[in-house]
């Protein structure tokens, strides 16, 4: 489902962002700027939090962090 989601809008912002692009090269430079400007908004601040809840659902954020334990664990990979 939210793979769904995840594809149907970064679609639908790479179109927008292609018709701001048109419109700018058809002299409407203003109209093609605000578009742009929204769609990369709506992919900053919509997409990504969506493409991240849906990445790190599920899995422990202690294990990609740099805490002294994980320290450790590489100094004994490194020695080995």
């Amino acid at each position: 489902m939210i793979n769904t989601i995840i594809k149907i809008l970064s679609f639908l912002i790479a179109i927008a962002i292609a018709i701001g692009f048109y419109y700018r090269m058809d002299d409407q430079i203003i109209l093609g700027d605000r578009i742009i400007g929204v769609a990369v908004l709506a992919s900053v601040f919509i997409l990504m939090p969506i493409f991240l809840y849906h990445r790190w659902k599920g899995k422990k954020l202690k294990d990609y962090t740099l805490s002294e334990e994980n320290f450790k664990k590489m100094r004994d990979r490194k020695k080995d």
